[in-house]
């Protein structure tokens, strides 16, 4: 699998960065099963948080015996200091590590939740604090829907962080908007020698009424072509890797797509693009 280097921190990432909600909801038998595929194909780095079910645990006995093999990302969606600084180190305790990679503010998704982290005694005290300290070496942000770019951006104004992580794929970049803010978001972070990673590369759509056949909160796409063309659409654009979905059964078709990555030429992607409006989109104020 292509690797990219990841911004700043000089890691080289393989192309699908392991989302490891896929394992957060099997048994440590099946959850090691799926380890071992992505270890098999060459995946060099997770991403975890304790918002995941029980994933930390599920990962605690690779990280021990493998922790040198990945870069390791987790993160807090606790906006208080002193609650983020406990959920770091219990995180910690439950991947049975001693150190991240990357930690980073999760799911800030407003301007609202933005002020409660850099606010006095908030959460971003604490994620510097860990990185001070030697718990972390990068700090980054994420956020997830309509208004990331626009909150990403802002958060680059006030601190300096190593990496990012937002929502993209196709049916979000056909709306100009988004497309206008994304873009400038890349642009900022490819100037910075910021890392980004994109999530919701395989969001068809809202469950809506339909069973929920996925552990993932949207209907993903599932089927091998359109997995395909949902990631070669992303990776075409400036990022350094997308997330992998948070259903194991989706991963070996994910994995196969991204080894036989070939970036999207324009015209396939004015293709795909003009496909967009057959969606809904998973973020109903979007």
């Amino acid at each position: 699998m292509q690797t990219q280097r990841f911004g700043r921190s000089g890691h080289m990432s393989t192309i699908v960065i392991f989302g490891a909600f896929a394992v957060g909801m099997l048994s440590q038998e099946e959850a090691d099963a799926v380890i071992e595929l992505i270890m098999a194909r060459g995946v060099n780095h997770i991403d975890v948080a304790p918002s995941y079910a029980d994933a930390e645990l599920r990962l605690g006995p690779w990280m021990e015996r493998y922790r040198d093999r990945f870069f390791l990302g987790c993160k807090t969606q606790l906006r208080d200091r002193e609650e983020a600084h406990a959920e770091l180190h219990r995180s910690l305790e439950r991947l049975r590590v001693d150190r991240f990679d990357l930690y980073q503010l999760h799911a800030v998704a407003t301007m609202e939740e933005l002020e409660a982290c850099f606010a006095p005694g908030g959460s971003l005290e604490a994620i510097v604090e860990a990185r001070d300290e030697g718990f972390t070496k990068h700090l980054g942000i994420t956020s997830h829907g309509p208004h990331a770019p626009a909150v990403l951006i802002e958060a680059l104004n006030r601190f300096d962080f190593d990496s990012l992580l937002f929502t993209l794929n196709f049916q979000m970049w056909a709306d100009k908007a988004y497309r206008r803010d994304a873009s400038r978001l890349m642009q900022i972070a490819e100037q910075r020698d910021i890392g980004t990673m994109v999530i919701k590369t395989w969001a068809r759509g809202p469950w809506g009424d339909k069973e929920h056949r996925y552990h993932t909160w949207y209907e993903p796409f599932d089927d091998a072509e359109m997995v395909e063309k949902a990631l070669r659409f992303n990776l075409s654009q400036p990022v350094t890797g997308v997330i992998s979905a948070g259903d194991a059964r989706l991963l070996p078709m994910i994995l196969d797509a991204a080894e036989r990555f070939q970036p999207m030429d324009d015209a396939e992607q004015a293709t795909l693009l003009a496909t967009a409006g057959e969606y809904k989109s998973i973020f109903t104020e979007f």
